[in-house]
């Protein structure tokens, strides 16, 4: 299962609004009334947490360590998506993990081009498709590569800015040309090269 892997459907990830703030109310009084949340949005956070880290093992400590972050901020949050809040967290326990390891993390923007072709979750839908998509990914800043795999996610613009505390016009700006650049590689099957010396 990775972050192109099959995604929980969308009833799943909060498409009952009033029971998920039932939900959290009694989770900030009863942590077992946390089970539910955590049983809805696992899946989503340790696929995104998978294809961040790219390994099965690390990306089960990052799920475990986010839902244990989130469990214990949960008397502070408020009102407001809490699928953007959970995955903020993702984020940052990814960033965090990055930092320790000394490794670098630059997120960059682009300017806008509009895309024509394909629905990229219509792309991904196949699992071939996956596996190439995944590779392409791996050739994108790090900035396009996060607006994507969030967006496979099934998190709407507003709640990827939050996540990546960017404004929502950065985010469009970003998926718009990650996006023209994956499909340009999928269709002319350009070489790892190619991604690196074309400046986005």
């Amino acid at each position: 299962m990775g972050v192109l892997g099959k995604r929980a459907p969308t009833h799943e990830l909060g498409s009952d609004e009033d029971d998920e703030r039932t939900l959290i109310a009694a989770a900030r009084h009863d942590r077992r009334a946390f089970a539910p949340l955590y049983a809805r949005y696992a899946a989503p956070i340790f696929q995104y947490c998978y294809g961040q880290l790219g390994s099965r093992e690390a990306a089960e400590d990052a799920t475990s360590a986010v839902f244990a972050k989130a469990l214990a901020a949960l008397p502070r949050y408020r009102d407001g998506s809490f699928r953007s809040w959970l995955f903020t967290i993702a984020h940052n326990t990814i960033t965090d993990h990055f930092r320790a390891a000394r490794r670098e993390t630059p997120i960059e923007a682009a300017a806008e081009i509009v895309a024509p072709g394909p629905a990229l979750d219509d792309v991904a839908s196949d699992e071939d498709a996956r596996r190439r998509l995944r590779d392409l990914l791996a050739q994108l800043p790090t900035g396009q590569r996060s607006v994507i795999e969030l967006r496979l996610m099934e998190l709407n613009g507003p709640e990827i800015a939050a996540v990546l505390e960017q404004s929502h016009a950065w985010v469009r700006v970003t998926q718009f040309r990650a996006v023209a650049r994956l499909r340009t590689l999928m269709s002319i099957g350009a070489e790892p090269s190619e991604a690196r010396h074309d400046a986005l």
